[in-house]
């Protein structure tokens, strides 16, 4: 019965949330999925993953999300570990290469829809969206949906990234952008909604016959959406 009930939707997405270790990726996803929030996760040296049924438009659909240790880079020694990105570390480290890319293309293949998740008070993360930008461009479908989120935004009084660069480099990488907490629950439900929505909205742009890999179809496309204003974090 419970194999039955897991098939009962319309459509399935692959989501992931990627970005440097401690930028809160794992807290963002139990406090969508489970509504809780623990202050002192330590970093994530595996796969995290959570499955969460929504409806959008009168259709069910269930989200598979998935929170990456980074392949593996936790275990890095001080001495190996590249300060501002650990997806270019890894990219430029000859012995990491092949192990880099094998996983990465696992990890991110069939993926739908990517939050690109940064601390506002840690510069260095900020500093290595752009090379998270260029994992999602490399390794995942082209037409899969970004967006570039600036957690911890409960955390004010410690800001590095102004909220005004994080819109910038949005703009400028072609993603939407949000800061959100997992701490106070600011925007995190209005993160992921967004997401599906322009996932829904590029699907119904395919409405040409021509197959696309945006999703496991069930049943007849959604039909169009209307917009999602974007929300910045009202700390």
């Amino acid at each position: 019965q419970k194999d039955a009930a897991d098939q009962n939707f319309d459509y399935m997405f692959k989501l992931l949330i990627i970005g440097n270790s401690s930028v809160g990726k794992t807290s963002f996803l139990f406090r969508y999925a489970d509504d809780s929030f623990t202050p002192a996760f330590v970093s994530t040296v595996g796969i995290d993953f959570k499955v969460k049924t929504v409806y959008r438009n009168e259709k069910r659909i269930k989200l598979q999300i998935w929170v990456s240790g980074n392949n593996g880079m936790h275990s890095l020694s001080p001495g190996q570990y590249h300060p501002y990105s650990e997806a270019l570390w890894w990219q430029n480290h000859t012995v990491g290469q092949e192990r880099y890319r094998t996983i990465t293309t696992a990890y991110y293949r069939g993926a739908m829809g990517f939050l690109l998740m940064y601390d506002i008070t840690n510069q260095e993360s900020f500093y290595a969206v752009q090379d998270w930008a260029t994992q999602i461009k490399t390794y995942s479908w082209d037409n899969a949906q970004v967006i570039l989120v600036g957690n911890k935004c409960d955390l004010e009084d410690d800001r590095l990234v102004a909220t005004e660069d994080g819109q910038r480099l949005a703009n400028e990488l072609g993603f939407q952008f949000f800061e959100a907490s997992a701490k106070d629950n600011i925007n995190v439900k209005q993160v992921f909604e967004r997401l599906v929505d322009i996932i829904c909205d590029k699907m119904n742009e395919s409405l040409d016959g021509q197959p696309s890999p945006l999703a496991n179809h069930k049943g007849p496309s959604l039909e169009d959406m209307p917009p999602t204003n974007q929300n910045g974090c009202s700390c």
